[in-house]
């Protein structure tokens, strides 16, 4: 099944051009108008995203009463102190030079 396509016409900025017609020239894209649907898709999606966000905190709070600021600092520290650090330990320079010195 194919989608039916509409013509747009629209203005952006010039970085935003260079970075499509480079996706286009490495391979990355189709073309520049799969690069702009790609993006509007995922703009989309993220729309939709925050509106269920939005749907779900206004359920919450309809039923347990408005989330206060100290609320949202409190699960902030918690989250901080439950969070596990994935980067920044050095391991994998160390790995990459081992793998070279294997080579």
């Amino acid at each position: 099944m194919t989608l039916r396509k509409e013509r747009l016409t629209v203005t952006v900025d010039r970085a935003l051009l260079d970075a499509a017609q480079e996706a286009v020239s490495t391979g990355r894209a189709q073309s520049v108008s799969s690069w702009v649907s790609v993006a509007l898709a995922e703009r989309m999606a993220k729309e939709r995203r925050l509106s269920a966000l939005a749907d779900a905190i206004a359920t919450y709070e309809a039923e347990h009463g408005e989330i206060s600021e100290q609320e949202m600092v409190e699960q902030a520290r918690a989250d901080r102190t439950a969070a596990v650090v994935v980067r920044g330990s050095g391991d994998r320079t160390r790995a990459r030079k081992g793998r070279e010195g294997a080579a």
